[in-house]
C-alpha cells in the first residue's frame, strides 16, 4: 500500500515538476506567449511580451486583447476567436500589432486552442514573433532591386550613346573596339563602388582613386578637397569624366610624360544667401594639368572634339544640373565643373568638415 502511495506521489511531483518546466519555458522565450479565454480577454502575459508590446503583466492581464490590434485590422479577432470556438485550425500569418507607445510592429503569429481537462475549448494561446526586421530587410532589398533595375537600363543607354558617339569619330575597328572596351570597363569601376555601398553612394576620392589607377603615374596627381559622399549619379557621371580626363591626359598631357602634373580640386560655395542650405550651395571642381608641349605637334586642341569632349561640356554638366568650362592650350589642360551641391553628394551626408590634400597614390 506504501509503495502505491509513494507512486501516486512520484506522479504528483512529477506533474508539479512538468508544470514548473513549463511555465520557465514560457517565461524564457523570445516569442511572445499569451493566452486569452474565448472573450479575448488576456489570460498570461510573459517576459518577452512585455519586451514587445511595452506593457507589463499587471497591465495586460484582465484587458482585452483588441489593445493590442490597430483599428484597421481589429476583425482579425473576431475570425480568430470564431475558428478556436468551432474547432478550426488556425494557420500561422504574419499581420501588425501596435505597442503601448503606438509604434506599430510587424508580427508572425502562431494561434492554438486551450482545452480543460474536459477537452473543453476555454480559450486560445497565441505566440507573436517580432519580424520588424525581417520586413524592414525584404523593404530594403525591393528598393534596392529597383534601383539597380533602373540603373541598369540606364546603363543600357549610356552605352549605346558611347557605341554611337565613338563610332562617328573612328574609322578604325581596333581603335573603335579598344574605346569601347575601356569606357564600358570605366562604367563598371563606378559600378562597383556603388554595390559596395549598395547604392548609397561613394567617396569622391575613392571614385578618382579607381578611375585613374589604370593610367599609373600616381606619383603625378594632387587630389585636394573636403571628403564628400557622391550620389550615384554623381558617381556615373563623374566617373565617365574622370575615365575622360585621364585617357586624354594619358594620351597627349600629362600622364603621359615624366615631368606632367595633375591637380584635382574640389570646393564647396557656401552661398552668400544662406550658408545652411545645401540646396543653394555649389560644388565646384577643377582638373588641371601641365605637360611640357610635344615639339612638332600640330593637333588643334581647341577643336578637336571627341566623345570625351561631349562628355565633358554636356553629358556630366547637364546631368548634374551644372555647367562647365573646357580650356586647351599646349602644355596646359583645364576642366572646371560647377553645379548645385544638392545633385552631388548624399543628403545629409555631412562630411564636408574634413579636408583631403594628398597625392593620388598615398
Amino acid at each position: 500500500m506504501r509503495v502505491a502511495m509513494n507512486d501516486i506521489e512520484g506522479s504528483d511531483r512529477q506533474g508539479v515538476t512538468a508544470d514548473v518546466r513549463l511555465a520557465a519555458i514560457v517565461d524564457s522565450s523570445f516569442d511572445a506567449i499569451i493566452s486569452k479565454d474565448l472573450n479575448s480577454i488576456i489570460q498570461s502575459w510573459n517576459h518577452a511580451a512585455e519586451r514587445m508590446f511595452g506593457y507589463t503583466a499587471e497591465e495586460a492581464i484582465g484587458q482585452s486583447i483588441l489593445m493590442l490590434i490597430p483599428d484597421h485590422l481589429k476583425s482579425e479577432e473576431t475570425e480568430i476567436i470564431g475558428k478556436i470556438r468551432s474547432g478550426d485550425r488556425v494557420a500561422s500569418y504574419e499581420t501588425t500589432r501596435r505597442r503601448k507607445d503606438g509604434v506599430l510592429i510587424s508580427v508572425s503569429l502562431t494561434i492554438s486552442p486551450i482545452k480543460n481537462s474536459n477537452g473543453e475549448i476555454i480559450g486560445a494561446s497565441k505566440i507573436a514573433r517580432d519580424i520588424s526586421a525581417a520586413k524592414e530587410s525584404e523593404r530594403r532589398i525591393r528598393l534596392l532591386m529597383r534601383e539597380v533595375n533602373h540603373r541598369v537600363k540606364n546603363q543600357f543607354a549610356v552605352i549605346l550613346s558611347m557605341v554611337r558617339e565613338t563610332s562617328k569619330r573612328s574609322n578604325d575597328p581596333g581603335e573603335f573596339e579598344d574605346m569601347i572596351r575601356a569606357r564600358i570597363m570605366a562604367l563598371s569601376r563606378s559600378h562597383d563602388l556603388l554595390v559596395t555601398s549598395e547604392w548609397a553612394g561613394a567617396s569622391l576620392f575613392d571614385l578618382i582613386q579607381e578611375h585613374l589607377k589604370p593610367f599609373g603615374r600616381e606619383e603625378q596627381i594632387l587630389l585636394s578637397g573636403p571628403v564628400l559622399t557622391l550620389q550615384s549619379n554623381a558617381v556615373q557621371n563623374l566617373g565617365m569624366a574622370f575615365h575622360e580626363l585621364g585617357t586624354n591626359s594619358s594620351k597627349y598631357g600629362a600622364l603621359g610624360s615624366e615631368g606632367g602634373q595633375v591637380e584635382i580640386t574640389w570646393t564647396i560655395d557656401s552661398g552668400a544667401q544662406n550658408p545652411g542650405s545645401v540646396g543653394e550651395r555649389e560644388f565646384q571642381l577643377t582638373w588641371e594639368e601641365t605637360s611640357t608641349p610635344h615639339p612638332g605637334d600640330r593637333r588643334d586642341e581647341t577643336t578637336r572634339k571627341g566623345f570625351g569632349t561631349v562628355v565633358l561640356q554636356r553629358v556630366a554638366p547637364q546631368s548634374l544640373g551644372g555647367s562647365a568650362i573646357l580650356e586647351r592650350s599646349p602644355g596646359h589642360f583645364k576642366w572646371r565643373l560647377s553645379a548645385p551641391l544638392a545633385s552631388i553628394i548624399v543628403p545629409h551626408a555631412g562630411s564636408e568638415a574634413d579636408d583631403v590634400s594628398t597625392g593620388f597614390g598615398i
